[in-house]
């Protein structure tokens, strides 16, 4: 399994709109970054994810799980995007915030941390243990 992060912001789409999707999920739409798009051409059925709140919040506040594999983003009829479908799968009992992780040594490699605009980002798993420890929620 492979552990990934995606942010968004919550005024647009936040964890409770997530989470209302259900089991069906919802399209991880819009992305129109070759690196975030590739990386979620990698992505496998079952693989988990951050939910992280960008702009506002700046916080991990849940975990969510791949239900669809890539296919054409329906919001483009350009050929070259593609995206996922995510579902909710439990909130963080405590948000772990970007303050937090960027005071962590042992997340100083992390891609939120050296990259903070990429919008869809691997994460090690060590760095999803530690981050689920921190906010008290389980892997």
């Amino acid at each position: 399994m492979a552990y990934w992060l995606f942010k968004s912001e919550p005024d647009v789409w936040g964890w409770d709109k997530q989470v209302a999707k259900g089991d069906a999920g919802e399209e991880w739409d819009g992305v129109r970054n070759y690196q975030a798009r590739n990386f979620m051409r990698e992505m496998k059925l079952g693989d988990k994810g951050f939910f992280y709140h960008s702009r506002s919040g700046l916080e991990i506040v849940g975990i969510v799980e791949i239900c669809a594999e890539a296919h054409p983003d329906s919001t483009t009829d350009d050929d070259r995007w593609e995206c996922v479908d995510i579902k909710a799968v439990r909130p963080f009992k405590r948000p772990v915030t970007l303050e937090e992780i960027k005071a962590e040594p042992k997340l100083s490699d992390m891609v939120l941390v050296n990259n903070s605009r990429l919008s869809v980002q691997p994460v090690k798993d060590a760095e999803w243990h530690l981050i689920c420890e921190m906010g008290q929620t389980d892997p």
